[in-house]
């Protein structure tokens, strides 16, 4: 009997498989020959097996009783046959059989050019070979699993379908590309499951998230999904037809940035979320309603820490489980498209967790971070940084990004903390970062990546679009990389949020003193393809709400934010409004509630919406307040040195010049009477928006719906209007038939 089992299968590689330190099963497991002694050998195992034996598949037939050659649950046999036959395995346990599918007895998952893209780093579809996915091979349904570790002694698929137990299922690996993958037949969709991965050095390493699943458990679970998304295509192609034309730069973008987790909650049922569902149901009309073009989603990627926001993720396929399934999220989005609104998801590639489920040392070894954290941590959010120089690395990152813009149909990827990317020095110390081989400060893989990521969105020619986050005087950000650009279609203008948010803070009898940090923007407005945020990051943290920047009494603070959001959305530059700012929130942002939705039974919070929703449709119907957001032609200071009255004058034009609008802001509380404005054209001009109206909460005063311009030149042109600015006010004109 010992010189047979010797013959059947190597002693050390079975006791290697029982104690699952086994690198090769399929080598071992499975029907293999025929052998030299004749026959085919037969290895399985099972840990809680009394006995197996092979049954044909074909006939049902009981060919061979294995014998159990190691106590652990090893068996094997010999059969006589010429050669592979398809089979199944009956296992006896505890007095009871039954027959399962033999895994090891189906090729390999990956074909030649698979392997070869993947180990290339250009498989831009990463996401249709690797991950969980639904599978039908000789007629045998099952799913095949498939995961980069090249560094791993042994990767095993664990679930509840093995009892969790990593020696049950471990995986073929490809040596060339580092991917081990294995079909498990019988797993269905909704099947939870994870890696559980040995180490190079032998060492058990904490079960790890499909770092490709469409779907998570969720939050605090942190268990992968399999699920497969629908092939159907989105029933959205006329929004896709039209959808280069509404992300150009000449069209009007104004995007609602949304927490969905605390946009609103259930009360009634203890503070619940509103689901994919729900949310398209009461979201997507309210941002319609209001006049947005766009929603811009805080991340959707699954993520552990309700207090990250969504911002260190580990499941960069899965949108979050928190608010439903994937399709019912797709749904969400299809819907916005019916509704004739684009939406943006916050992408986010500079850094991710390190939580011992996701990718933190994934294989043993430092995989998608940097080894040297001098290089692989965030010091500021003690985050792990992608390794953009490993190829397989970006080519995960880069595969994502078009993964939500084809299997979503998403419309821009707003790209978080570009800055912390693009300088290895960023929020580092003397010393505690490594220069680029040229001794400088630029991460020239991230750049190189950026790049690159930019230039495959684009050249889809469909409409679908990014934009950066960026934080500092990087040249060129949104311009193309053939001339040396990151290639990103719009930038956030971070300066100007920080500049106006200070003047505004200002009291305004001190304004006067800070006149120039008001109009520092326009100075350097068209050097970018720029977005104005108003973002979740300014009424968190501590910083208060908008409203509670603003200075004065309850009455002023109103006011000043009526008009800020009005010098906001008539300045070039696309425009975005974090949640709670359109109805003036009174407390800091929290993401654990909602919005405070009563304050709406005040007319004061009920004013600043519907001046929202007027500047928004206003700013959409009139070709001169968006046309050349991204052009110096379209915007012309009248005058800009008023500082003594802190009263600021300017015009908007659009591609016909006949086409202009002009604004007047006045940042004091003190009323100018007859004050007087140059203007180019005589006739008579309407008053399009007065934010000192009655119906937004301010006192009424203003220019009787309109004033003619008198053949008196004034700023350097041969007409003027003589105006009434209300105090703490915004006004904007239109000349009558222009």
């Amino acid at each position: 009997m010992a010189s047979e089992q010797r013959q059947l299968v190597d002693t050390a590689a079975a006791a290697a498989i029982v104690a699952g330190n086994h690198g090769d099963p399929f080598s071992v497991l499975g029907m293999h020959g025929p052998d030299p002694a004749g026959g085919m050998v037969v290895r399985a195992f099972h840990p809680e097996a009394d006995a197996a034996a092979i049954v044909d598949a074909r006939t049902g037939e009981t060919r061979l009783e294995l014998e159990r050659v190691h106590s652990g649950g090893f068996f094997a046999g010999r059969l006589d046959a010429e050669g592979p036959f398809p089979y199944q395995l009956r296992f006896a346990i505890g007095g009871n059989d039954y027959e399962v599918e033999d895994p090891y007895r189906f090729p390999p998952l990956l074909g030649e050019i698979d392997i070869h893209l993947l180990a290339e780093g250009t498989h831009w579809y990463a996401y249709e070979k690797l991950g969980a996915h639904l599978a039908s091979i000789d007629g045998v349904s099952g799913v095949g699993f498939a995961v980069w570790a090249p560094n791993a002694r042994r990767v095993s698929v664990v679930g509840p379908f093995n009892q969790w137990d990593g020696r049950r299922h471990p995986m073929r690996r490809h040596p060339s590309c580092g991917v081990w993958e294995i079909f498990i037949p019988g797993i269905l969709s909704g099947e939870l499951y994870k890696y559980e991965i040995k180490s190079d050095a032998g060492e058990l390493l904490a079960l790890k998230a499909d770092p490709f699943a469409f779907c998570a458990e969720r939050p605090p679970g942190t268990a992968s999904i399999v699920y497969e998304l629908r092939n159907d295509r989105l029933q959205d192609s006329a929004w896709l037809e039209r959808r280069s034309a509404v992300a150009a730069r000449d069209a009007p973008i104004a995007i609602y940035e949304v927490h969905l987790g605390s946009w609103r909650r259930r009360l009634a049922e203890g503070g619940r979320y509103l689901t994919y569902r729900e949310l398209a149901e009461e979201l997507i009309p309210y941002v319609r309603d209001l006049g947005f073009t766009h929603i811009e989603l805080m991340p959707v990627s699954e993520y552990p820490f309700d207090g990250s926001w969504g911002y260190q993720p580990i499941g960069l396929f899965a949108p979050t489980s928190r608010f439903g399934s994937p399709d019912e999220f797709r749904d969400f989005i299809e819907r916005c498209h019916g509704e004739g609104i684009g939406v943006i998801i916050d992408w986010v590639a500079g850094h991710f967790p390190a939580d011992p489920c996701g990718l933190a040392n994934f294989d043993g070894t430092a995989l998608y971070e940097h080894a040297d954290p001098r290089q692989g941590r965030h010091r500021d959010w003690d985050t792990l940084v992608f390794n953009y120089g490993r190829r397989e690395v970006a080519n995960y990152l880069l595969c994502n990004a078009l993964f939500w813009l084809d299997r979503y149909h998403v419309d821009g990827l707003r790209v978080d903390a570009v800055a912390s990317m693009l300088y290895l020095d960023y929020s580092r110390k003397e010393g505690d970062w490594i220069p680029n081989r040229f001794g400088g400060r630029e991460n020239l893989k991230a750049i190189d990546f950026l790049r690159r990521m930019n230039e495959a969105v684009y050249a889809r020619g469909n409409g679908t679009f990014t934009v950066a986050e960026e934080s500092t005087a990087w040249p060129i950000v949104s311009r193309p990389t053939y001339i040396g650009g990151l290639g990103f279609g719009y930038k956030w203008n971070m300066g100007w949020m920080h500049d106006t948010l200070l003047y505004m803070s200002k009291d305004p009898v001190h304004r006067k003193h800070h006149h120039g940090i008001l109009t520092f923007g326009l100075l350097y407005a068209f050097t970018e393809n720029f977005i104005l945020p108003l973002s979740h990051d300014e009424v968190a943290h501590g910083k208060g709400s908008l409203l509670a920047k603003m200075p004065g009494d309850r009455w002023q603070k109103f006011a000043n934010l009526r008009s800020y959001l009005t010098f906001m959305y008539t300045i070039p530059g696309k425009k975005l409004l974090f949640m709670g700012g359109e109805f003036a929130q009174e407390r800091e942002w929290n993401h654990d509630i909602g919005l405070d939705w009563q304050l709406l039974d005040n007319s004061m919070h009920a004013g600043v919406q519907r001046l929202l929703s007027d500047l928004n449709h206003l700013y959409r119907s009139i070709p001169a307040l968006h046309e050349l957001d991204c052009e110096l032609e379209g915007f012309a200071w009248i005058d800009c040195h008023d500082t003594e009255q802190s009263v600021i004058s300017y015009v908007r034009r659009g591609k016909d010049r006949d086409q202009f609008v002009v604004i007047v802001c006045n940042f004091t509380p003190v009323v100018r009477h007859n004050y007087r404005i140059g203007v180019s054209r005589g006739g008579y001009y309407r008053e399009r928006v007065n934010t000192d109206s009655g119906a937004y909460g301010g006192s009424g005063l203003g220019n009787f719906g309109g004033s003619v311009a008198e053949a008196v030149p004034c700023h350097d042109q041969p007409f003027s209007l003589a105006l009434t600015l209300p105090p703490l006010a915004a006004l904007i004109f239109s000349r009558q038939g222009s």
